[in-house]
């Protein structure tokens, strides 16, 4: 019996016409949304952001643009790389490129930073499930890799490394630039880096 091949290795019109598509739109588009809302829980905690959160936000320090406008601007440059890895995105791609930062804004535009550390990391724990909850919706849609996910396996399949090695060198070096750039790191970046796989983005 020939195994089947998981949809994330199809191509984008081939993961289209896998099947229970009306379903798996609704898990895909919830998952970027709440991935956005998670995002921005985190941001208002104030205790540290993932790796490229830390650059997005390092980076907004210097051009006048939204938290949101840069995760996809970075998701267009990342999603730019994979080109010459001849990596296919699929719907699922796109969307999470446009719809993540978009999602972020929204929230952040309505969520204020409470004065409490309590409740600051209340807020950071709930950010984070969330944005477990949201990664495996996403990624349970099989409509296509994120841009960071995709560069890191493209990378991997061409012989850079690992999937572990790979993701580890870019989101270090992801970090150390958010880091120049002012970027917000605390501990929880720390934890966040190590505990963070899939990126889901």
């Amino acid at each position: 019996m020939i195994p089947r091949q998981p949809l994330a290795d199809l191509g984008p019109v081939a993961q289209l016409r896998a099947g229970r598509l009306p379903r798996r739109l609704v898990q895909l588009y919830a998952g970027l949304l709440l991935y956005g809302a998670s995002l921005a829980l985190m941001v208002r905690a104030e205790l540290g952001l993932a790796p490229w959160d830390v650059l997005h936000s390092g980076f907004i320090r210097h051009v006048p643009i939204t938290l949101g406008q840069a995760v996809i601007l970075f998701s267009v440059l990342v999603l730019l790389l994979w080109i010459p890895l001849h990596e296919q995105p699929g719907l699922g791609t796109v969307s999470n490129a446009i719809v993540v930062g978009l999602a972020a804004d929204a929230t952040l535009a309505v969520l204020p930073t409470p004065d409490q550390l309590g409740l600051r990391i209340l807020m950071m724990v709930a950010g984070v499930v969330l944005n477990g909850l949201a990664t495996a919706l996403y990624i349970g849609a099989q409509l296509g890799r994120g841009p960071r996910d995709g560069l890191m396996t493209g990378l991997a399949a061409r012989g850079v490394g690992s999937i572990r090695l790979v993701r580890t060198g870019i989101e270090l070096t992801a970090l150390a630039a958010g880091w120049l750039l002012g970027g917000s790191v605390g501990r929880w970046a720390w934890a966040l880096f190590s505990t963070h796989w899939p990126s889901a983005r």
